[in-house]
């Protein structure tokens, strides 16, 4: 595999016509590794993001309408990945490469969920796991997982994103081997 600080990466990081997360599994294994996270999270939240296309083109000229859309496979805003990048290795690369390079799209989600985890107390109140509240956190923003964390009741979008990721926990294991 190649390393996101260089070139876009090699089949099967690059873009296709179809898309099945678990194409997916031997990277998201080896930066969940390397940022210290769960492969199963990480693939269960590319299952959660499969939604819509991920197709470079089609993203790009969505981008020209709704120009705050999320890129790459793990729909990651600018502002995540430009946040997320200082100090990685992958800290040269540009937010517009995510639908080009799927490789660099789990890292940087990868190393954003490790941010996220950094982010949260040591103790939190309700029965949320701390799976569960990184991928709130990872689609409704650190703010809001603190918030959750602390009681904030969950709203209807963030709560079928937490139904959905539920849904998709065994089918992530299954893909990632664990």
């Amino acid at each position: 595999m190649a390393s996101s600080s260089a070139k876009p990466s090699a089949a099967p990081s690059s873009p296709s016509g179809s898309y099945d997360p678990a194409d997916y599994a031997p990277q998201v294994r080896t930066y969940a590794k390397k940022a210290g996270i769960s492969a199963q999270l990480l693939m269960a939240i590319l299952y959660n993001e499969d939604y819509k296309p991920h197709d470079a083109a089609f993203e790009r000229s969505w981008q020209k309408y709704k120009p705050d859309a999320a890129f790459g496979i793990a729909n990651m805003h600018r502002a995540a990945f430009d946040q997320t990048k200082h100090g990685r290795d992958f800290a040269s690369r540009k937010w517009e490469e995510l639908p080009d390079d799927r490789a660099l799209a789990v890292e940087a989600a990868a190393w954003y969920l490790h941010d996220m985890s950094a982010e949260l107390p040591s103790h939190w109140a309700g029965s949320y796991t701390r799976e569960e509240l990184m991928a709130l956190g990872y689609n409704a923003g650190g703010g809001n997982m603190a918030a959750f964390a602390r009681g904030a009741k969950v709203g209807s979008q963030a709560s079928d994103y937490l139904t959905r990721l539920r849904d998709n926990w065994k089918k992530a294991g299954a893909a990632v081997g664990g």
